[in-house]
């Protein structure tokens, strides 16, 4: 019956990811047919037609491989510039290559509805709306949570004092030769409410991490409130140590070390709330996408040589699935909090996904909107300067970037979904 849940849980997380890439894409097709934009085909999956109706000028449909989905919106590219193939540079000449495929099911009759015609405001919303669904998904999800359920927050009591300082990602007890923790030299109990660092108030926990890393080394004069009294510490020095980067958990770096853990509380929360957890996520998501790239290259090394995974590398689809269903069959979480778990980890892949697909490359949403603000600044400078209008930005030209980067997210997904099923993160 455990094998049973854990399996359900991750086909149905499974099930949630594919329904969450469809919204994205209806975010695409919604405006485009309210904007009159031609659209041919929804599709949920790549591959062959597992089952497909049309309806509309449309075929909707799924198909056998489910890892993505796509609306083919016709007249992406702008025609094909005046010039021979003689006098037209290599990247010209590309261009014109796959303009070609895509104008063979192109008539006279779709003259208006072809995308690249549209204003460039239009453009952006088509393109813009279908991040911003997963956006929504992950805002709606996570206030759900905070709302119904709660999530665990670091609260300013002392749960635990460290008795001495050991380098992060140790696991041993304290020796002779280990420095004590400041937090154990002023004195500091289990049980005291931390009131001010410095004569700083604190009113949470994260104002108070981010006093201690920022004093390093310097001097430390600690109030807490102790059985109803406020009690100022024996001043110390915070000391300087390896601590794990809030932004990017698998890296280390130096900061103040104070040596208390704090007390979790369960505690529900309202939309400002929820627009904070996401903001933390959202830096969070970034600083990983900026590192992507290394990251999935340590994860192809890591699985050709045998090594262990890092805990905080990227993981795939699949691999989100399978520690979905690894929550539900924790033994240590009550039924509500694997909900919870459960469902904030499907909020965040919504949040990563829409922060991916911002970003302004090529065949990403984020490189199709960049090309229409590109194109609507252009017209305007050349509106200013008194010069002819230059049309359309020829996105066409952008086309070995789009094949980069699509190639490198291919390798990236192949990559990870190997290491998934061959060396998989384990979180419990």
């Amino acid at each position: 019956m455990h094998v049973v849940l854990m399996i359900v849980a991750a086909l149905g997380f499974f099930a949630l990811i594919m329904a969450s890439i469809a919204l994205h894409e209806i975010g695409h097709l919604v405006p485009a047919k309210l904007f009159g934009v031609k659209v041919t085909q929804y599709f949920v999956g790549f591959g062959k037609n597992v089952w497909s109706m049309r309806r509309g000028g449309t075929e909707y449909g799924i198909k056998a491989l489910p890892l993505g989905g796509y609306v083919r919106l016709i007249g992406m590219y702008p025609p094909e510039r005046p010039g021979t193939l003689e006098t037209k540079s290599p990247l010209a000449r590309w261009a014109d290559e796959a303009r070609e495929i895509e104008y063979e099911e192109i008539s006279a009759a779709d003259d208006g509805r072809l995308f690249y015609q549209k204003a460039w405001w239009q453009k952006v919303i088509v393109m813009a709306c279908g991040p911003l669904m997963n956006l929504f998904l992950a805002f709606c999800i996570f206030g759900a949570i905070n709302a119904l359920h709660g999530q665990y927050r670091p609260q300013l009591v002392a749960e635990a004092v460290s008795e001495c300082v050991i380098p992060v990602g140790t696991q041993r007890a304290c020796t002779a030769s280990d420095p004590v923790s400041p937090a154990k030299q002023a004195g500091m109990k289990v049980g005291d409410r931390i009131v001010s660092f410095n004569g700083t108030p604190v009113a949470q926990w994260a104002d108070l991490t981010e006093l201690i890393r920022r004093n390093r080394g310097d001097q430390a004069r600690v109030v807490v409130e102790r059985a109803g009294h406020q009690v100022a510490l024996q001043s110390v020095h915070t000391i300087v140590t390896g601590v794990r980067d809030p932004l990017d958990p698998s890296k280390t770096i130096e900061a103040g070390f104070l040596g208390v853990t704090p007390e979790y509380r369960q505690m529900k929360g309202g939309l400002g709330v929820t627009a904070d957890d996401m903001w933390l996520q959202t830096k969070q998501s970034l600083t990983a996408l900026a590192t992507f790239p290394v990251k999935v290259w340590n994860v192809a090394a890591d699985l050709v040589t045998g090594q262990q995974r890092e805990a905080n590398g990227p993981i795939s689809i699949v691999g989100a699935s399978r520690a979905a269903g690894e929550i539900a069959g924790a033994h240590d979480l009550s039924t509500g909090d694997k909900i919870a778990s459960w469902f904030a980890m499907l909020g965040s892949v919504n949040l990563f996904v829409c922060l991916l697909n911002v970003v302004p490359l090529p065949p990403l949403d984020g490189g199709h909107i960049a090309g229409a603000l590109y194109e609507a600044i252009k017209r305007a400078v050349y509106r200013a300067l008194g010069r002819p209008d230059p049309g359309h930005v020829d996105t066409a030209r952008m086309l070995p970037v789009s094949y980069l980067v699509g190639g490198f997210l291919a390798v990236a997904g192949i990559v990870l979904v190997l290491a998934d099923v061959i060396s998989p993160v384990k979180i419990f």
